[in-house]
């Protein structure tokens, strides 16, 4: 009778996937990915501090907030975009068109000075949404027709920027921008809560999950049943709404409809947005990363300010320079967690 002997099971290998120093690379690269610009936020700020007399005091940095809740409210819809792989060229003009409108408006009540301009604005939205999902256009050549509508819209309006509609400082409306709550500008208020509804929208529900569906394989999201559609013209229209709400909020503060704002605000938007730790390929982002980019660009114009001797120009080389510098992170980033 032969004897089977039993074989010995095979020893487990341990490949350089599921080593314990290839999950702690991937870990330290997302973090960078994800929160590199808070750590150089913090690092220019600290510097600053320390270098200028006048960065830290209350004044400047209550002057820095309120002025960077514009630009961030317009940098919370492009998220939106930016995360379904799309992009929005026309918040520039629509912000200004936000701006004019509500001005104009705010003679007849501040319900009219708020919903006229967040309506218009978001009928916008909802063409650059139509289109793009509806017609399957190009996002670039859409919002950049709307870009040039929008604008052209507004110098009708005000008889091709000839004409400066005022806010009555003593009215309701103008305390939506110069107000203060707990010595806290009403914009920077306003501007918070909209993040953390924008937080929670992106991170907790239904909606949020199309989002980055969309945006990470709108052929995969169609076949589990997202509706593509819906969520980019939702996304578009948002955007074109948030825009609006932005140019109401800096007429209220600078009580004037000024038509020569808006100029490179997308681009502004767009930087802030990468900047932040979204991906301009879509399927990855977060609005918190996206504030962090707002402040980032501000603080960096700020000093830019503080030294006096440089022009205001260098403001856009830096951010511009900035910007390619954190692009080529997050491919390089982007590539090596792959590798991982």
């Amino acid at each position: 009778m032969t004897v089977m002997k039993e074989q010995p099971a095979p020893l487990a290998t341990t490949t350089d996937q599921d080593s314990p120093g290839s999950g702690r690379g991937e870990r330290l690269s997302a973090l960078a990915q994800q929160h590199g610009a808070l750590v150089a936020l913090v690092v220019l700020a600290v510097v600053a501090s320390f270098s200028f007399d006048s960065f830290a005091t209350g004044d400047n940095v209550e002057n820095m907030a309120v002025s960077s809740a514009f630009l961030a409210v317009v940098a919370l819809g492009m998220t939106f975009v930016i995360i379904t792989g799309g992009i929005d060229l026309s918040v520039g003009s629509v912000f200004v068109l936000g701006g004019v409108l509500a001005a104009w408006g705010s003679r007849y009540g501040t319900v009219v000075a708020i919903l006229l301009p967040l309506t218009v604005c978001g009928l916008v939205g909802l063409v650059n949404g139509l289109l793009i999902a509806k017609a399957r256009l190009a996002p670039f050549i859409v919002t950049l027709a709307t870009m040039l509508a929008a604008r052209g819209v507004m110098l009708n309006i005000t008889d091709e920027g000839g004409t400066t509609y005022l806010v009555d400082k003593d009215a309701f409306f103008a305390q939506l921008g110069q107000g203060k709550v707990l010595g806290i500008g009403t914009p920077v208020w306003i501007t918070a809560v909209l993040f953390v509804v924008g937080a929670v929208a992106l991170r907790r529900s239904r909606f949020g999950q199309h989002v980055y569906a969309v945006g990470g394989n709108e052929d995969a999201a169609a076949l589990m049943g997202t509706p593509v559609a819906r969520t980019k013209i939702i996304v578009y229209a948002l955007s074109g709404v948030l825009a609006g709400l932005a140019g109401v909020l800096n007429a209220a503060w600078l009580t004037s409809g000024v038509t020569i704002l808006g100029i490179g605000m997308e681009l502004d938007a767009i930087a802030a947005v990468v900047i932040g730790g979204t991906l301009l390929s879509g399927g990855m982002g977060f609005v918190s990363g996206s504030l962090v980019g707002v402040l980032l660009l501000k603080v960096i114009q700020n000093i830019i300010n503080q030294i006096g001797s440089l022009d205001s120009a260098y403001q856009q080389v830096a951010s511009g320079a900035f910007l390619v510098v954190v692009i080529i992170a997050q491919t390089w980033l982007g590539r090596r967690r792959r590798v991982l």
